[in-house]
């Protein structure tokens, strides 16, 4: 019997969220609206996503002694998130500074503070949590060897989930982990390198699979999604609907494919329910504060 759905090994960051006309150019300078700060970090996001699911989870991370790590504990017990794996300390919380436009679109800087003092002493000091866990998963706001740390301390039975972002090239040994990789289109790109060949996202994703993952999705936007497995690629439609702010959408997308792929359901029908919560999740304003609960899924 496990205690979590859901372990999410990742970042907490406080989001500087600042809505502007246009993104400025090099030198230029642009007005932009009030600065709102919201609880975010990708995987404080994937764990408050989860939650509000429904499922048990639990969140390994590490914030600053400051206001910042504060708020972002407070939002994860109010998500019900178990924090017991949030540690404190080591350097300041991390912090995004989000630029949004009319359209929706974002453009992200992250200074990772306390995330970059993730260690891999961290994740063996938490073993009880992977033990105890049906599905993991991490993103590449800490550093990579924590995440490689990561892997090599899951149980047995555990399913892990990886959302490489920001990309970069990844080990063998956390390729092969990963059931699925989570990628959009750069992430593909970044990952595939010299081995970018095709120019279709079924092109990519039996690239990638043939690089290790027991199985792949890519994300495409507005186009849906795509699922590859030795079974075979199949694509997810999207979900249509007026797109107010995409920041934390791929987050909450991950979340509910990593909760449902727990729960035994298939790939394409865990990333169809996934687009569906993603969906949700741009139609509102910032991060965390936008993910859906299960019964709005339900409902939409």
């Amino acid at each position: 019997m496990y205690d979590y759905d859901l372990l999410v090994v990742g970042s907490a960051n406080a989001d500087l969220v600042i809505g502007v006309e246009r993104r400025p150019g090099a030198g230029e300078t642009v007005l932009g609206s009030d600065l709102a700060v919201h609880p975010g970090g990708k995987g404080a996001n994937q764990a408050v996503a989860a939650a509000r699911l429904g499922a048990r989870t639990a969140l390994l991370a590490r914030v600053g002694d400051d206001a910042y790590g504060r708020l972002l504990l407070e939002s994860q017990r109010t998500a019900g998130v178990d924090t017991v794996g949030v540690l404190v300390g080591g350097a300041p919380t991390g912090v995004a500074l989000i630029t949004v436009d009319p359209s929706g679109d974002n453009s992200i800087v992250v200074s990772p503070g306390a995330n970059g003092r993730l260690t891999p002493e961290d994740v063996r000091a938490a073993g009880c949590l992977f033990q105890g866990s049906r599905v993991v998963s991490a993103q590449l706001e800490i550093p990579l060897e924590t995440v490689v740390e990561v892997v090599r301390n899951l149980a047995p039975e555990s399913r892990f989930v990886l959302n490489p972002s920001p990309p970069r090239p990844l080990p063998q040994e956390v390729l092969a982990a990963c059931d699925p990789l989570i990628v959009n289109e750069h992430e593909a790109k970044v990952i595939l390198g010299d081995s970018a060949v095709g120019d279709t996202p079924e092109d990519w994703a039996r690239i990638l699979l043939a690089k290790g993952p027991k199985s792949v999705v890519v994300t495409l936007g507005a186009e849906g999604a795509l699922v590859a497995s030795a079974a075979g690629v199949s694509r997810v439609p999207a979900v249509k609907v007026h797109a107010v702010d995409t920041t934390g959408a791929g987050d909450s997308f991950t979340a509910a494919l990593a909760c449902r792929l727990g729960a035994g359901e298939s790939p394409a029908r865990a990333a169809a329910y996934a687009a569906r919560v993603g969906a949700a999740t741009v139609t509102k304003e910032g991060a965390q504060a936008s993910f859906p609960t299960a019964a709005e899924v339900a409902g939409s």
